[in-house]
């Protein structure tokens, strides 16, 4: 099956590529810089900005996997939602049969976040065209290079001690890369899939503040102590964690946004399809620790 992988050099694109490869697909990696690609696959170039750059890259695709966002934009929604609808019209243009996309968790209809908002819209707009979606919806996915990740680690190891809002204490359902990943191809032509949602997740659910300490104890041999305090807005926070970590403000605040929201998963029917149990978090953060070296 001939399967193109938008985003490829990304946090998730740069793992599914060689996982869709072992399982004895072709696979096209699209890039706006195929000339500097060194992962495997084909580079083609294509820039979801640009529907006209589109329609090489998708020919003769089968499936394409939607992996690209505008977090670190204060206009991503819109930016976003333009992205996703020219890509529905050139994937149903050239006969794709099936678009994979990984969203967000989050109840339909409660209160989200505009991040959460704007992945629930992107299920929407993909398939305005008529090619059928496939959603993973996952919470915090934990791997070395995810920015939620990066912003875990570098917290812990930055800080002996932390004061955090009591968003901290929101409860969300973590996922490791290696199970995204495995649930994303595991999805791939597979038609009992097609025009369907699923949420995915690891066997546990866990406060913001029990993460930082699980991942303080696999880091450092304890938990680091953190007090919460009702006083630090979004804005303030992403703030804090750009001083603290390399993440920058813009991508940090709204990533924060969607925190104060419960993300947890309540429909299994993924295990149907890819069966075998998920890591659990600590497991995902050891292989984490172990890929940052």
């Amino acid at each position: 099956m001939q399967v193109l992988v938008t985003g490829a050099t990304g946090f998730v694109g740069s793992r599914v590529v060689p996982a869709l490869l072992d399982q004895g697909h072709a696979v096209r990696a699209m890039t706006r810089h195929p000339d500097r690609y060194d992962g495997r696959g084909d580079p083609v170039f294509g820039d979801v900005a640009d529907p006209g750059t589109l329609a090489e890259a998708l020919a003769d695709v089968d499936v394409a996997v939607y992996l690209v966002h505008s977090l670190d934009d204060d206009d991503f929604e819109r930016k976003d939602a333009e992205a996703a609808r020219g890509f529905g019209l050139a994937a149903a243009a050239t006969g794709v049969r099936q678009i994979v996309y990984l969203g967000g968790l989050g109840k339909d209809g409660g209160d989200l976040s505009p991040h959460l908002r704007s992945r629930r819209e992107l299920e929407r707009i993909l398939g305005e065209a008529g090619v059928p979606v496939t959603t993973l919806r996952a919470a915090i996915v934990v791997g070395a290079g995810g920015i939620s990740w990066e912003i875990t680690r570098q917290l812990v190891k930055n800080l002996p001690a932390m004061v955090v809002p009591t968003w901290a204490t929101t409860r969300t359902q973590p996922i490791a890369l290696d199970d995204v990943v495995r649930y994303l191809v595991g999805v791939v032509g597979v038609e009992d899939a097609y025009g369907r949602v699923f949420e995915v997740g690891g066997p546990e659910v866990l406060s913001y503040v029990e993460m930082l300490q699980l991942a303080s104890e696999q880091m450092n041999g304890r938990r680091v102590p953190i007090r919460t305090v009702p006083v630090l807005t979004p804005q303030l926070s992403s703030h804090w964690i750009s001083l603290v970590t390399d993440v920058d403000t813009t991508t940090g605040r709204n990533l924060i946004e969607s925190m104060s929201t419960e993300v947890i998963v309540t429909d299994h029917a993924i295990r149907d399809l890819v069966p075998d149990e998920p890591m659990t978090y600590a497991e995902a953060v050891r292989r984490a620790l172990e890929e940052d070296g």
